[in-house]
């Protein structure tokens, strides 16, 4: 009896929003490209420097139309109402299995129904649902015509958003915060894998360190919240605080900021291990989606001062733990930082480098793969059951 044939190899896509710069969402992407080297990639827009393109296996993606636009890549961004129908203009129809990693649009390419469509949920749409009002303030978008122009579009896109939310056949979630999210945005449960943090490249150093300072790093956008660290420094003239990043924010805090306060702006990746590993404890005001800086500096060995909201109740061992990592502060403000840092440096002793250390290696990016392929592999067997089940009468 002839062997029976072998099933045809899986066809995948795989649709990121856009390529522009790595961050962690494109952490995410190289990994889930290691875990099926042989997709295809799609995104709404290419301009990823070539030095960073070895993360994906040297992939390009199949882009839509905002590529062929004059000036996309510096402003493509300002292309956002044309969004919906850019990544909808990508064909993916071919394909067995569409992994959507999405924190924008991606989720809401067209699939048929013998497609799995998995989407792993950075976050539904930021700016079209909760952080509304700090993306227009940041934009300069206040009053007038142009709030009234502007709040039509994000109505618009959020309705696109909701509806779109029925393409996909399996939300999984970069943590338990961002799966409440997707339940009371599109009403719908997802699993949570979260996201890869690079634990064999943040290590603690070959010496002791120094913990004469603080630290924070993030892009200086305004829900971040670095402007109250830098001002919890200001009521602090004894503490001496590291910042790391760049971005819209950053002049305004400058002009408030004390001596005690030292601005990097953007560094190498080396140079940002380096402060972290030196670092008396990394300090995080952000109501993050997850956090990967946090979890940086803990695999650096150094704890975690965080508001207590967000994914990085997820990420950090507070002081009532048996292992603590780090500590929560339960206000975004200036003041409520200050007191946390006051009363670290009287409890601080609690925390231990091995102790974060270890925390930090639960989200190695081989148990992300082991994980994420293993969810898939949930969903995959479900469709072909669903697939295979006789149509009812």
């Amino acid at each position: 009896m002839p062997a029976p044939p072998l099933p045809a190899p899986l066809k995948v896509a795989i649709v990121h929003d856009w390529l522009d710069t790595w961050r962690g969402g494109e952490n995410a992407l190289a990994e889930v490209i290691g875990v099926y080297p042989q997709a295809d990639l799609f995104a709404l827009v290419d301009f990823l420097p070539d030095a960073q393109r070895g993360h994906i296996l040297g992939k390009h993606a199949r882009t839509s139309f905002l590529q062929r636009i004059p000036g996309a890549a510096r402003h493509f961004r300002a292309l956002l109402p044309l969004f919906p129908r850019a990544i909808e203009s990508l064909d993916v129809s071919r394909y067995d299995l569409v992994i959507s990693i999405s924190h924008a649009v991606a989720k809401g390419v067209r699939t048929h129904r013998q497609q799995l469509h998995v989407c792993y949920c950075l976050t539904p749409m930021r700016y079209a649902w909760d952080l509304r009002e700090t993306y227009l303030a940041s934009a300069g978008v206040r009053r007038g015509p142009r709030r009234l122009m502007a709040n039509a579009m994000l109505d618009r896109l959020r309705r696109w958003d909701l509806a779109t939310s029925s393409r996909v056949d399996q939300f999984i979630a970069i943590s338990d915060y961002i799966r409440a999210r997707i339940r009371r945005c599109y009403a719908v449960e997802a699993t949570v894998v979260h996201p890869p943090v690079d634990v064999d490249y943040f290590v603690p150093g070959a010496t002791p360190p120094s913990r004469l300072a603080y630290c924070t790093a993030s892009r200086w956008v305004a829900y971040k919240r670095l402007d109250l660290i830098v001002e919890a420094f200001r009521a602090l003239p004894e503490h001496r605080l590291i910042v790391v990043g760049d971005g819209p924010e950053l002049r305004r805090a400058r002009k408030r900021a004390r001596s005690n306060v030292a601005f990097l702006g953007e560094v190498s990746r080396e140079r940002l291990r380096d402060v972290m590993r030196d670092a008396r404890a990394f300090i995080f005001a952000a109501e993050e989606d997850f956090g990967i800086a946090p979890l940086e500096a803990q695999a650096c060995g150094t704890p975690v001062i965080a508001y207590g909201r967000g994914g990085a109740t997820e990420t950090i061992h507070g002081l009532d733990a048996a292992q603590p990592t780090g500590m929560f502060f339960a206000a975004q403000s200036a003041e409520s930082i200050r007191a946390a840092i006051l009363s670290f440096e009287q409890r601080g002793v609690a925390t231990t480098a091995a102790a974060c250390r270890a925390n930090a290696q639960r989200f190695a990016p081989e148990l992300f793969r082991q994980r994420l392929a293993g969810q898939i592999d949930i969903a995959l067997a479900a469709f072909r059951a669903r697939q295979a089940a006789p149509s009812p009468c």
